[in-house]
């Protein structure tokens, strides 16, 4: 089977996000059994190595150089042009800002020669460049990454941003782009159960499969022992919001009453990138901010709890995983432990859950003074990624969707 694979985000190296790690592991999968094409776009952080080792694992690339756009004025005049292109229209600004015509004129040259069994969008971006008539021509699936009007639904919810009005004003608008541009796909894949729901409600005619991100096993190996002590890590990118605004809380308001029952704790937040707002938090006794750093499995193997107090964030974190995978006894938010089975009835205990101040002291405060519980939650940890999340498994369930899609669409074309 030959499958023309559109990714405007370059998925190599698989390391600087969630949609890069997911979009290397599925093709690396899907090209070891199918002929597969990629159509992709360099962008500014791309090296002539990155081109080669993706060139190296993919053997037909076809890739774009990135679209530059002369510096535009950001005042409010400008803004109030985008949001009237956007009314009128009904794309996001992001999704025209990205779009080749280079692109757009191989992909269509390409659809038109029939080479291909099934077209594949990694990513709701690319779904710019798919026209609706080529329904009747090719089966096509989309994995979206990320629901556009997900993500604003949620920051309107959450008060996540100082955009408030401008946001709601859109919700409609994106609320029928991502019914109009889901329409023109025969299948949806999603990431996280919260993305499934919202696309749901839209009504969509067309299924809608729940795929989430997985994890290399091999890379993440368990620690080799239990870590006693007082030592607790924040691993996240810290110039992320979500990020930016859990470290925060944590160390302004949780970490002092930790210290007040354990006067030798510590806190490292890992993680590249770290803001001001975050570098200013080294000031505080016991908290380290270390930046990028060598090896975040380092800091997994020897601290004795990992925590996740995100607030603003959905979706199944890598990060959670990561710290699953090490057995790293965690602790974690409702929206850290999204989409993860680690505390429901005759479920395996594989993580602790805190949402406010008094409940991550008390869940870490336990976690310091019971070894018991803290190998309970490593073993159980580890076991829940090796048992569903890791990615030969998550590659496997995205390779049948392909497969299904390809089947209905044959026996459709023939009656």
């Amino acid at each position: 089977m030959k499958i023309l694979v559109i990714s405007s985000l370059f998925p190599y190296p698989p390391i600087q996000g969630k949609a890069q790690v997911r979009t290397f592991s599925f093709l690396k999968h899907l090209n070891t059994n199918y002929d597969i094409t990629l159509v992709t776009q360099e962008s500014e952080q791309v090296l002539e190595e990155d081109i080669d080792a993706l060139q190296a694992q993919i053997d037909n690339c076809r890739i774009f150089p990135k679209i530059t756009h002369p510096e535009n004025n950001k005042g409010f005049l400008e803004t109030a042009k985008k949001l009237g292109v956007f009314v009128q229209q009904g794309t996001p600004p992001g999704v025209r800002s990205n779009y080749s015509q280079a692109i757009q004129e191989w992909v269509d040259k390409a659809i038109a020669s029939e080479k291909f069994d099934l077209l594949l969008c990694e990513g709701s971006a690319n779904e710019i460049y798919v026209r609706p008539e080529w329904q009747q021509k090719i089966p096509m699936v989309i994995d979206i990454h990320r629901s556009v009007y997900g993500i604003y639904k949620h920051q309107i919810e959450t008060n996540a941003n100082d955009s408030g009005f401008r946001e709601q004003l859109s919700l409609p608008i994106l609320r029928r782009y991502e019914k109009q541009y889901c329409h023109k796909f025969a299948a949806v894949i999603v990431a996280n159960q919260t993305e499934q729901k919202i696309l749901k409600n839209l009504k969509l005619e067309v299924p809608i499969t729940l795929i989430p991100n997985g994890l290399n096993l091999s890379v993440f190996p368990k620690r080799p022992s239990n870590q006693s002590g007082h030592r607790i890590t924040f691993v996240g990118t810290m110039d992320k919001p979500a990020n930016i605004d859990a470290a925060r809380l944590f160390s302004l308001d949780v970490f002092p009453k930790i210290r007040q029952r354990y006067p030798d704790a510590t806190l490292d937040i890992v993680g590249s990138r770290p803001v001001p707002e975050v570098l200013e938090l080294n000031e505080l006794s016991g908290v380290n901010v270390t930046g990028q750093v060598p090896s975040i499995i380092d800091y997994l193997h020897n601290t004795t709890v990992s925590v996740i107090p995100i607030r603003k964030s959905i979706g199944t974190k890598m990060r959670t995983l990561e710290a699953l995978a090490t057995g790293t006894p965690l602790v974690a938010s409702d929206y850290g432990l999204e989409g993860l089975s680690v505390d429901s009835p005759g479920t395996p205990l594989g993580a602790m859950r805190a949402n406010d101040v008094d409940e991550y002291v008390y869940a870490v405060g336990r976690l310091f003074q019971d070894e018991k519980l803290r190998e309970k939650l490593s073993n159980n940890g580890r076991a829940l990624i090796e048992n569903e999340y890791a990615w030969e498994q998550m590659t496997q369930r995205y390779e049948q969707v392909l497969l299904d899609t390809c089947s209905k669409y044959l026996v459709e074309s023939q009656e």
